[in-house]
């Protein structure tokens, strides 16, 4: 009896020094509401990104730490992974599934995630990058450039998969954020040669064979700097078909509850696109906290070389119902060019309201 009581104490003691030395969370969000757009019928749908996240830490010692993350994306309308077309070929875990360590040096990590531009851009983005047509951050803040162009159909196009993953810790304010990715093929479709129309001005592109390795490694780099109200970054990437993209971002809160950001972005596309090649793009932004709500509202324009220029004006509205739960309505319009003579634009329109849940 006393042995086993023994045996008890101790493994108790045990499991109570290994629960102080790691730890494992589970998060997530759930974003439902009913949108309506021009030319579409009101349908169930979201604002932001539907997740369920698995994260966790071991203490190693000595300042070092072993981190990792897996995060899936689902359709909280449907409850299934499958993206917008209804193909299943999502990755299980699209949001990110990286494994790292974490110490005095900053952190590495290796898997797939958002890469350095994509995820230090979002915080100049009125909408916080989520994925809405009112916000900004999936076409102008990014002057309509992808991360990933040689992902599978369906895949986000705003991470790098096979990637290793660089934070240094913040010195002074500032931070430098690194990302290279392997060069493999990741199951693309195959993308057929196109040749410039002249009369819709559409600029035709080179042609890209399906399951095409990148020639040369798709690698994104920022430095961001904050310090008490204001926040700034530069970012550079170039993704697997050689399309560049640096970026310049700025934000600065004039009273703790209004907050003004700025962001210019330029793409050169010249390695797939046979002419109008560069794209530029800024946006201008507020966030304004009242009372128990927030108030979004944002400007932008994006430039195509030979095509008509995109212009867009969103104003958005939460109301905070506790910490974790909140109601939005949004409204947007969208000025862009016509499908079927690119010198032309037409005018968009988006009204959505929905109840978005962190847990």
């Amino acid at each position: 009896m006393k042995k086993s009581l023994v045996a008890l104490a101790l493994f108790g003691a045990f499991a109570a020094t290994a629960h102080a030395q790691s730890s494992v969370q589970i998060y997530g969000t759930i974003d439902a509401g009913v949108a309506k757009a021009t030319g579409s019928s009101a349908a169930v749908t979201k604002r932001d990104n539907n997740k369920l996240g698995f994260k966790g830490t071991e203490d190693l010692g000595s300042g070092l730490k072993a981190i990792f993350q897996l995060e899936i994306r689902y359709e909280s309308d449907t409850g299934t992974i499958e993206n917008t077309s209804g193909a299943n070929s999502r990755p299980l875990f699209q949001g990110q599934s990286r494994v790292g360590l974490q110490g005095d040096f900053g952190t590495v990590r290796l898997g797939r995630g958002l890469t350095a531009f994509q995820e230090s851009s979002t915080a100049f983005d009125p909408w916080s990058g989520m994925p809405t047509p009112a916000g900004f951050q999936t076409d102008l803040t990014v002057a309509g450039y992808t991360s990933d162009p040689l992902s599978a159909p369906g895949n986000s196009r705003n991470r790098f998969s096979n990637a290793v993953f660089f934070n240094s810790p913040v010195i002074a304010g500032f931070q430098f954020n690194a990302t290279v990715a392997a060069k493999e093929a990741n199951n693309n479709a195959a993308v057929a040669a196109t040749v410039r129309n002249l009369t819709t001005n559409a600029s035709g592109n080179f042609a890209l064979p399906a399951n095409v390795a990148p020639a040369s490694n798709p690698y994104s780099m920022s430095v961001t700097y904050n310090y008490a109200q204001f926040g700034a970054m530069a970012a550079y990437e170039r993704n697997a078909v050689q399309a560049k993209l640096w970026s310049v971002g700025a934000s600065f809160n004039v009273a703790p509850e209004l907050r003004l950001m700025a962001s210019y972005q330029h793409q050169d596309d010249g390695n797939f696109k046979i002419v109008n090649t560069d794209t530029k793009a800024w946006v201008l932004g507020m966030n304004y906290d009242v009372g128990p709500g927030k108030i979004r509202a944002g400007y932008g324009q994006k430039t195509p070389d030979g095509v008509a220029k995109t212009k867009q004006a969103s104003l958005g509205y939460d109301y905070n119902l506790s910490k974790r739960t909140y109601l939005y309505a949004d409204i947007s319009n969208k000025k862009v060019a016509s499908a079927t003579n690119y010198n032309n634009t037409t005018s968009n329109n988006y009204v959505g309201v929905g109840v978005h849940h962190n847990f």
